[in-house]
């Protein structure tokens, strides 16, 4: 009998075929959500729809789950990566066919580009309507298996609480990654005795690879190229965090002294107030962290791609360096820049084993000299970099999230959206600890800020988190504000509000002559001098209490201490919309098409 056929066994024969350890009969829909309470999951960000509403009706029917309603699929995405950055565990989501699925996708790819564990479930027409172009209809498991660590299509009911099991091993084993479960509406109705595994361990799944060690040959090596270093840089990107390895990042660090430059992935892995710590780099990072990766001998990559907002042109990144490249995805090796000395491993124990042999026999370069090089950087272009108060009244983008620093004391979980304040919120608020800065960073998904400040608030309603925006993100996912109001989720949003797609606009003044290419979002006819921003429109603030959400709108520089101390006081949802200048760029600033060294500060 085929799987397709299978699926739709009578009720009465199911029991006879079925395990009878399990206990008694179930219906699909009330299995994939045990499969979910078994698996730790307490929350699920799901919107209905006619070929998910059994999977909605189960989820009624637990205690364990909580159930969060998004103004919109994609929402709801970003919400489950937003809970997933913020932990380390899978985010969860759901949707329905069709459109609800597809609305999925941005998010899916996002998390696929910066591998986040999330576990996608949608539902799915009926299976003998399947590829008849039904209601509601789509291919979503062909759709994203470009996207994807895997998806599944349940045709077998028998397979669902294993191939609930199999997602969430693949979406947390090696490389993390989004998973897809597309469950059609007979196997949610069907009612069969399901076998539920005991954990993800017990399901086997042909070609998942357990977690790479190095061995102790190629980590002796790595160390002699240390010893013979006079310029080493510790390059360490978002591997780092999803591998849990920044106490033994440290170990390594502080133990070989050399000094260590993050992605914008790796925000955190290591503190910032370091001495060793030459914070971000790549296109809008530390000057310092640039020349000292592009001037470096041995560059020791771990937990990074090369990715081409880092490297610049690839033929001048670290051009005299021997590179080693520490990754637990082999794919990654080569495929940007070539390494010297590629080793396919986890990293934190490859970072574990390399403190481990140091401490037998090890003997630490000199560095006196690359330090004094770096200080002397450090000293010419200061981080965070200086702008200037006095080409403007109005308050400066910057100056209003050095503001949320300086009253938040860094201890906020922040997310932004994407554009110039993506950029102004690391280089302004300095990030010294893990999973505190959340942000959409190889897809770059305007409307990703505030859906994951959401998340991230469900998931740690012990913290302040701060979805730091711009005005032509926010407003991709402003429906949103309505699920903080209704599920009483106390995230903060501070928005620079420019009346500009800022970051194009910038690139427009520097390589298009100024010309405004469609990205003035304000009243094109009452932009005036660089002072006057506009028509302030639309009024976020009205937006907000339409919502249910506090709103407050500042445009002194006088009033940006007082509203931000408000902003984080307020018992409630809060939005504070900041009136910035358009005529801000983003500086430090690597042109395409440029190296480190032809960084422009000005």
């Amino acid at each position: 009998m085929s799987k397709k056929n299978a699926a739709r066994k009578a009720p009465s024969t199911l029991a006879a075929t079925a395990s009878a350890k399990t206990g008694g009969q179930m219906r699909g829909c009330d299995v994939m959500v045990r499969c979910l309470e078994n698996l730790g999951v307490d929350t699920i960000f799901a919107y209905p729809g006619g070929a998910s509403m059994e999977l909605h009706q189960a989820l009624t029917r637990t205690k364990k789950i909580r159930t969060i309603l998004p103004r919109h699929e994609q929402g709801g995405a970003f919400m489950a990566q937003g809970y997933s950055r913020a932990t380390g565990k899978p985010g969860v989501c759901m949707a329905t066919s069709g459109p609800g699925a597809t609305n999925l996708v941005t998010a899916i790819a996002d998390a696929h580009m910066d591998s986040i564990p999330l576990i996608c479930i949608t539902g799915q027409v009926y299976q003998q309507f399947i590829g008849r172009a039904a209601f509601q209809e789509t291919d979503f498991y062909g759709m994203t298996l470009p996207i994807v660590k895997h998806s599944f299509l349940v045709l077998d009911y028998n397979d669902l609480p294993s191939i609930m099991y199999k997602a969430f091993k693949i979406a947390t084993t090696g490389r993390p990654g989004p998973v897809v479960i597309d469950i059609p509406k007979d196997v949610q109705q069907v009612e069969f005795v399901p076998v539920f595994p005991k954990s993800p361990d017990d399901v086997s799944i042909p070609g998942l690879q357990v977690p790479p060690h190095a061995s102790d040959d190629e980590l002796n090596q790595v160390l002699r190229l240390i010893e013979k270093s006079k310029q080493p840089v510790l390059y360490v990107g978002g591997g780092i965090l999803s591998g849990n390895a920044y106490k033994e990042l440290r170990a390594f660090a502080e133990y070989t002294n050399i000094p260590v430059a993050s992605t914008l992935m790796g925000l955190g892995a290591f503190p910032v107030n370091h001495h060793q710590s030459l914070y971000w780099y790549g296109m809008h990072g530390t000057v310092a962290g640039n020349w000292a990766v592009c001037k470096s001998d041995l560059l020791i990559t771990i937990g990074a791609r090369f990715d081409d907002r880092i490297t610049g042109v690839i033929e001048k990144f670290a051009p005299d360096a021997t590179i080693v490249h520490i990754d637990i995805d082999r794919s990654e090796h080569h495929k940007n820049k070539f390494a010297d000395y590629p080793i396919h491993s986890d990293a934190k124990y490859a970072l574990s084993r390399l403190t481990a042999l140091a401490k037998k026999k090890f003997k630490k370069p000199n560095l006196a000299g690359w330090y004094r090089t770096i200080d002397g950087w450090k000293q010419q272009h200061p981080f965070p970099f200086a702008y200037d108060h006095s080409k403007t009244k109005h308050i400066m983008p910057q100056e209003a999230v050095q503001v949320l620093f300086e009253e938040s004391k860094g201890k906020c979980i922040i997310s932004t959206g994407v554009g110039q304040h993506q950029m102004w919120t690391p280089q302004y608020y300095h990030f010294n600890d893990p999973r505190t800065f959340i942000s959409s960073l190889g897809a770059g998904t305007m409307g990703f800020g505030l859906p994951a400040a959401i998340g991230a608030k469900v998931a740690h309603p012990e913290k302040q988190v701060i979805d730091i925006d711009g005005d032509g993100s926010f407003l991709m996912n402003i429906q949103e504000l309505a699920t903080m109001a209704i599920e009483k989720i106390n995230a903060k949003v501070l928005l620079l509000n420019n009346q500009h797609l800022g970051m194009v606009m910038q690139w427009e003044d520097r390589f298009y002559s100024g010309v405004r290419g469609h990205t003035i979002l304000g009243d094109p006819t009452n932009i005036g001098s660089p002072d006057n921003i506009g028509g302030l429109y639309p009024d976020f603030v009205k937006i907000a209490e339409g919502f249910g959400v506090k709103g407050r709108r500042v445009i002194k520089r006088s009033e940006l201490r007082e509203a931000i101390q408000e902003m984080l006081a307020h018992d409630g949802p809060y939005i504070l919309d900041v009136v910035v200048p358009y005529t801000e760029h983003v500086l430090p600033f690597i042109p395409q098409k440029k190296s480190a060294m032809e960084i422009l500060t000005d």
